[in-house]
């Protein structure tokens, strides 16, 4: 082990993220999967030259600071980079390396199972069914939306909000979308460019998110912009919590300003807004976007391609810092 590099993994990742980082390193792993705090943290990155780590660590700036100088690079276990003070590490020199590419077919199906589960009223369903309370049916019983020939509005067509827009279509369904920037024909695929968000909110009768985190999109869908949208759309969030603000969207699924919202990330998680539980036209999902095989395995290879770049004098493959 004495000629082996150090790493620490912060959380317990697949089997075969694992042997591939065992293969290559001497790794320190957080053995029963808790989440650390910034001691743990510091302890047991002793003599590590790269930390492998999740979102449910805070590398503030004064974390950044007091860890070992042998640690080169934090390679996150995600796309998001909320969790890292991007600032700090730069000041010190320490590089930083995210997850895109790996993440982006798993969250588009769920982003797809929010749009249905939410239009067909899913979640209903199932829990009249788990309470024992399904009288048969009824021809009136349980009413949702047809997404065929629905207009879908895609909030930041990057590489996900693309992958859901390949979905809809197989729904028939028109795509619009608003980025900073248009792009080009062949990308959007015959999708309609709006300039701003406040266009694109009166051509969604189901408004998807894909937009970062960042000033100009936190809490960008307040009452403001859900009164934009048409009558009874549907608000579907499989990107970052903090793009809502739950105690309008919570007043609007009250009303049915909102007919329903399918969500799978919150602002504050896991503690949720406590308004969302009691409501029934609210489809949740527990942050499951990236939440297979496929993607985890993909993910911790993209993190250790990370790795083993910045430890071999090279620049992080996917570089964020």
């Amino acid at each position: 082990m004495a000629d082996k590099k150090r790493i620490l993994m912060t959380r317990r990742l697949t089997p075969d993220v694992v042997a591939r980082a065992e293969r290559d390193y001497e790794l320190v792993l957080n053995e029963d999967d808790h989440v650390m705090n910034q001691s743990e943290i510091l302890e047991k990155a002793a003599g590590a030259d790269a930390i492998l780590c999740c979102i449910t660590e805070n590398y503030s700036a004064d974390l950044i600071a007091r860890l070992p100088g042998s640690v080169k690079i934090l390679a996150a276990f995600s796309v998001g980079t909320n969790h890292i003070d991007l600032a700090a590490a730069r000041q010190r020199g320490l590089r930083v390396g995210n997850t895109p590419d790996a993440v982006t077919i798993s969250t588009a199906e769920i982003a797809m199972l929010l749009i249905l589960g939410a239009a067909h009223r899913a979640g209903e369903g199932e829990r009249m069914l788990r309470a024992r309370a399904w009288p048969g049916w009824e021809p009136m019983q349980l009413l949702g939306t047809r997404l065929s020939g629905k207009r879908l509005g895609i909030l930041g067509l990057g590489q996900i909000g693309q992958a859901v827009a390949a979905r809809a279509r197989a729904f028939d369904m028109e795509i619009h979308y608003h980025n900073r920037n248009r792009l080009p024909g062949d990308t959007e695929r015959g999708a309609h460019y709006h300039q701003t968000l406040d266009v694109l909110l009166g051509f969604s009768d189901v408004l998807s998110l894909h937009a970062p985190s960042t000033p100009q999109t936190q809490h960008c869908i307040d009452m403001a912009a859900i009164e934009k949208l048409p009558a009874g759309a549907i608000l579907v969030n499989a990107a970052r919590g903090d793009l809502v603000v739950d105690a309008d969207v919570i007043a609007a699924l009250k009303t049915n300003r909102l007919a329903a919202a399918g969500l799978d990330v919150y602002d504050g998680e896991p503690d949720i807004h406590e308004g969302y539980y009691d409501l029934e036209n609210a489809f949740l999902l527990p942050h499951m976007g990236t939440s297979t095989l496929e993607a985890r395995n993909e993910m911790g290879f993209a993190a250790l391609d990370n790795i083993d770049a910045v430890l071999a004098g090279r620049d992080p493959v996917y570089p964020v810092v």
